[in-house]
């Protein structure tokens, strides 16, 4: 099978070359674009080209330049002559050269290059292929196909939705090219924008790249990859060995100048090093310097806080600022050693830092540090003991004040409130109660007193250096503590003098309260009882309510008389606050009632009695008046609803009744609506009278139960009926006239939806219509319902109407057959009678399809009152209701 063997240590025997692959055409094809493409990327730096793969070597002249470009060595002196026998000679130099690079030949040999044999020649290319594009690949100690296929899957598996396999399928989508031209070139790829789906676009997009931008020649065509179940495998190994080239060589160049890099680097790390050790050095002496000021500063502060603060700061610099400075330290000795060494290295001088900024300059800058360091926490100590020794007898003095002067806060205020002179009795009490608690408590404080002014004077002998402010505060409190006692004194005896004279107006408020609350309920009662806003709908009401106004009238005189009675005890209590000089502020503690209410109550009172003897009169009038809406409108409406009721039954009958023909309904539905147009002016009239009632407010009419809302609606409903049957009746004739419907057919559709409109509605809901469909044959699931329910009741309110009956029925020919051979069926099980007994359908059916039927009669009676019979209705939706039978 194979055209040549190629050695072990050169190729696999699965990648030689198999001339029947050459067989399918497409393949064929592939190969003789891709070598062809190969061979000119080489020829073409010799300043030629072929153009026929078979022909173009035949001479053997091509062939020599060809392993010339690709060897870079010279062979033998070609035959220029144009015999047959030079042109061998010339192919047998290229062959004898092929072989003397370690390739085996078989079954190849020079005349079947020089007569053209298109297959010998293919595989004579990827021989030499094999030898100077594929076999020098080496990737982990694999090499030729596996070291290519392990470079494309290594260099391809970090990108989605590629797999490389193989050189055949795994190349179909254009992922995998388009992968490889991504990973070394980013840039001339955007490879996110990629689609699986989309190999064409992929494809070409792959070859384009790489043509223009990587100087690798197209040699496959998208088109054959695509419609090819298995793309050639040499071809795709052809043009993958020249991204591998491509890519190899650009590698080889960078490396070259990484190392170019690297010495550049080298040198400007250590630039920077040395430029770190100087800024380093600068900071640290520059953080010394500013330390030891502070760490000698030995100055006391005059408080606890202030010290504490500088203990903390201490601690802050060990704890938190000096560490970063010791690793400093330390890392610019390290990194002084490490820069010395990296210098001495690459044969460059030592570093000499600046002046003063030596290792050795810093070790005694540090030395410097740490001596001031030495003592400045113990003193700091040392005055915090000593401050904490203060600050707890000043903080003794503060809480004790503190206290003192929180207790003492607004009692100043208290003692000179003249709060009694405008307070009842009972509060005077309260207040008397109080102020001997208060002065129980002052006595109690007077320890704290002492205290306090003791532990001023114990900080005075201490020289505190806050003892001003302590004695001023001092003072402040002793001062206002004399103050307090004398107020004490001066209202315990304000209290106890107004005391006395409040018990006396004390009876008299009593007694007051007790006659003028329900005095002034009374009063409260009638004003309310006479502007109510009384609604009454009859004669009888504001009858009873004028007789109910005239009781009340004649209970004013005595209720008069106890008015004056509630006034004097008032005027009592006035003359002994002005004999006294009491200050009366304060209102009545048992009662919110005065005296000028009660007057200013009274006189309403008898304002208002005059005006509801109006009001009542008014209303009788009013009632009178509307007595007489009342019936002149019932009289109508007790006429009106009634006709209106009759003729939507009349409607109803006509819409169902099946009497004369189509044309003749339509002509008694007309005249019968133009006799109801007619009757609208009564209707007018009867709303004239309506406005006339709600203008006067009259919101009931025992005298009829026909609102104007039921007669506008039952009108409304009326009129629409009327239009929508002769609606109707037009659309039965337009149907009955576009299909071919006789009269007889009409009716026989009539009686069919009459049947099964139980409620006699003029419609059928979705349940009475699957049984009417049952009935005459239709073999129904759920699905084949819901498609009919979908033609008759497209809006899906769950009703159909007998139009939409009519034209389902006249577009479903085969249920009419259905339902004839119902009706035939039953004519015959029947004979001369109008129904079937169960002993009938036994005789005539077979044994288990009539136990079935006569099962499903039960729930009916046939015509005439027989038990267990059924007429034609019956009979089809019981013989029709499984689908079987």
């Amino acid at each position: 099978m194979d055209q040549y063997d190629g050695d072990e240590d050169y190729m696999p025997q699965e990648d030689d070359w198999d001339r029947d692959l050459l067989l399918d055409p497409a393949w064929e094809k592939q190969q003789r674009k891709t070598f062809t493409a190969w061979c000119n990327s080489h020829l073409r730096k010799a300043g030629t080209q072929i153009e026929n793969i078979e022909e173009d070597f035949r001479d053997g002249l091509k062939l020599m330049l060809l392993l010339e470009v690709i060897s870079g060595e010279r062979l033998a002196k070609p035959e220029r002559g144009k015999m047959r026998v030079h042109k061998i000679s010339n192919v047998n130099k290229a062959l004898d050269f092929i072989a003397s690079k370690g390739v085996k030949l078989v079954s190849i040999g020079a005349e079947e290059i020089v007569d053209g044999n298109a297959k010998m020649t293919l595989g004579m290319i990827w021989t030499i292929i094999l030898r100077f594009a594929i076999q020098d690949i080496s990737v982990e100690e694999t090499s030729a196909k596996e070291g290519l296929l392990l470079w494309c899957q290594r260099k391809t598996a970090p990108y989605k939705n590629v797999n490389i396999q193989n050189f055949h399928i795994s190349w179909k989508d254009g992922l995998g090219f388009c992968a490889l031209i991504h990973r070394h070139r980013p840039e001339l790829i955007d490879y996110g924008k990629l689609r699986k789906d989309d190999p064409m676009t992929n494809l070409n997009t792959a070859f384009d790249v790489a043509e223009k931008y990587l100087d690798i020649p197209k040699m496959l065509d998208a088109e054959d990859i695509i419609s090819t179940l298995r793309p050639d495998e040499k071809a795709v190994m052809t043009y993958v060995s020249c991204y591998y080239h491509a890519f190899s060589g650009k590698q080889k160049a960078e490396t070259a100048a990484n190392r170019i890099c690297k010495v550049l680097a080298v040198n400007q790390e250590n630039e920077q090093l040395m430029e770190d050790y100087e800024k380093l050095a600068s900071d640290l002496l520059e953080w010394i310097r500013r330390t030891i000021p502070w760490l000698e500063n030995r100055l006391p502060e005059n408080t606890m806080q202030a010290m504490q603060q500088k203990l903390e700061d201490f601690r802050d610099y060990r704890r938190l600022h000096k560490p970063p400075k010791v690793q400093e330290k330390c890392q610019l000795e390290i990194n002084f050693n490490t820069l010395q060494t990296k210098l001495r290295l690459s044969n460059r001088p030592a570093f000499m830092p600046s002046e003063g900024k030596m290792v050795s300059d810093i070790n005694n800058a540090w030395g410097n540090l740490e001596g001031a360091e030495k003592g400045y926490e113990e003193w700091l100590l040392n005055e915090i003991r000593r401050l904490e020794r203060l600050d707890h007898l000043a903080e003794k003095f503060r809480q004790k004040a503190a206290i003192h002067e929180a207790w003492t806060e607004g009692k100043e205020e208290m003692l000179q409130k003249r709060d009694y002179e405008t307070a009842s009795l009972s509060e005077i009490k309260a207040l008397l109660k109080k102020h001997e608690a208060f002065e129980s408590d002052l006595a109690a404080h007077q320890d704290r007193v002492e205290q306090i002014a003791a532990i001023a004077q114990e900080l005075n002998e201490l020289d505190y250096y806050d003892s001003p402010s302590v004695n001023a505060r001092c003072q402040r409190i002793c001062d206002q503590w004399d103050a307090l006692g004398a107020l004490t004194q001066k209202r315990s005896e304000a209290l106890q003098r107004t005391e006395k004279l409040l018990e006396t107006i004390d009876q008299l408020y009593l007694e007051f309260a007790k006659r003028a609350a329900p005095f002034n309920n009374w009063m409260e009662g009638a004003m309310e009882d006479l502007q109510d806003t009384f609604i009454v709908h009859t004669i009888e009401e504001i009858q009873g309510l004028s007789t109910a106004h005239e009781q009340f009238k004649a209970t004013l005189p005595e209720a008069d008389k106890e008015r004056q009675a509630i006034l004097g005890i008032h005027n009592e209590i006035a003359k002994i606050v002005q004999t006294y000089h009491v200050n009366m502020a304060g209102t009545n503690p048992y009662t919110t009632i005065n005296p000028q209410e009660i007057n200013a109550k009274w006189d309403k009172v008898r304002q208002l009695v005059p005006q509801r003897d109006q009001a009542l009169i008014e209303e009788h009038a009013r009632q009178q008046n509307n007595e007489r809406l009342r019936r002149q409108f019932a009289n109508q409406a007790n006429v009106i609803g009634p006709w209106i009721q009759t003729k939507m039954e009349e409607i109803g009958r006509i819409s169902i009744e099946m009497h004369g023909t189509l044309e003749d309904q339509l002509t008694h539905l007309r005249q019968y609506e133009k006799s109801i147009v007619n009757y609208k002016p009564k209707i007018d009239q009867l709303e004239g009278d309506h406005q006339l009632i709600q203008e006067a407010l009259i919101f009931d009419n025992k005298h009829t139960n026909y609102t104007m809302e039921h007669i506008r609606v039952g009108w409304e409903q009326l009129l629409t009926t009327i239009a929508r049957t002769i609606n109707e009746i037009e659309n039965q004739i337009l149907t009955r006239d576009a299909k071919g419907i006789s009269q007889e057919q009409l009716n026989e559709f009539r009686a069919s939806f009459n049947h099964f409109d139980r409620k006699r509605s003029g419609i059928m809901d979705a349940e009475d219509f699957k049984t009417c469909l049952i009935s005459i044959g239709y073999n129904l699931g759920e699905n084949e319902f819901s498609r009919i329910m979908s033609i008759v009741d497209p809006n899906r309110m769950g009703i159909v109407t007998f139009q939409a009956f009519i034209d389902f029925m006249s577009r479903e020919t085969a249920d009419t057959d259905t339902a004839d051979q119902v009706m035939a069926s039953f004519k015959v099980l029947a004979g001369d009678k109008n129904y079937i007994l169960a002993d009938e359908l036994r005789r005539e059916l077979p044994p288990d399809q009539a136990e079935y039927c006569i099962a499903r009669m039960a729930p009916y009676t046939g015509p005439d009152g027989v038990p267990g019979a059924l007429d034609y209705m019956s009979f089809s939706t019981a013989l029709y209701g499984e689908s079987d039978l």
